[in-house]
């Protein structure tokens, strides 16, 4: 299995990311040095039409996406690709970041096919030295909630809904500012919403949109969590 035609924009800019991040100005922007940073990894699983010849997502594309659970000790509540920290029985990061997506959402390793490791990123806020797995899976195993302790929410999102113009913003708190996504349930800000928002620009399936739309985070993240509650409702 190899990635369709459709991904072929944004593996062929993988080199733009890093610098798309820094210009976008997200959790990740103006980065700075993290003494001792613990290790970690994250995978981006794409899937969708894998006959698609275009140069954008077919209609079913969609991004695997998961919600921390609000008790969690670090970033409670927010959306994130599954992932985590690389522990030493890891072989490499592609094996972190499958084996964390398996835990946190039941993935099998075994139907994804890694196209691309981007270089890490280093993300201060907490201490981490991420390397982002890209993966594609054109008939992915089921994804679940694993542990209500760690995860409240497993989604495949359509990247239609984030490419929707109608669907970005910037948020802000304090000294923070960057871009976000109102996906369904979800809100993707910080880290995980400076990736997105790269990620879509360096695949060249960006729209305009009014990044002078700067909402309070605080505000978004209630409002997510309506949304949320009805969409558990809906499938309760």
């Amino acid at each position: 299995m190899t990635a369709p035609r459709w991904l072929a924009p944004l593996l062929g800019n993988l080199d733009d990311i890093g610098a798309e991040l820094r210009e976008r100005g997200g959790a990740v922007a103006a980065l700075q040095r993290v003494r001792n940073p613990r290790r970690a990894a994250v995978l981006i699983l794409f899937d969708g039409d894998p006959s698609a010849s275009g140069p954008t997502p077919p209609e079913d594309a969609t991004v695997l996406l998961t919600q921390r659970a609000s008790a969690m000790r670090q970033h409670a509540g927010q959306v994130a690709f599954p992932g985590g920290a690389r522990d030493p029985e890891d072989a490499d990061d592609v094996a972190a970041a499958l084996r964390e997506a398996w835990e946190e959402t039941g993935l099998d390793p075994r139907s994804v096919e890694v196209v691309a490791v981007l270089d890490e990123i280093e993300v201060p806020v907490s201490g981490f030295q991420v390397v982002p797995v890209i993966g594609y899976a054109a008939g992915a195993s089921e994804v679940r909630v694993v542990d209500t302790a760690e995860t409240a929410m497993v989604r495949r999102v359509p990247l239609a809904e984030l490419i929707d113009p109608a669907h970005r913003f910037m948020v802000r708190k304090s000294f923070y500012r960057g871009p976000a996504f109102a996906a369904g349930p979800m809100l993707v800000w910080g880290f995980t919403g400076g990736l997105v928002s790269a990620l879509i620009a360096a695949a060249g399936w960006e729209r305009p949109w009014d990044a002078g739309d700067v909402r309070p985070l605080t505000d978004e993240v209630r409002a997510a969590a309506a949304r949320a509650r009805a969409w558990q409702e809906g499938v309760s």
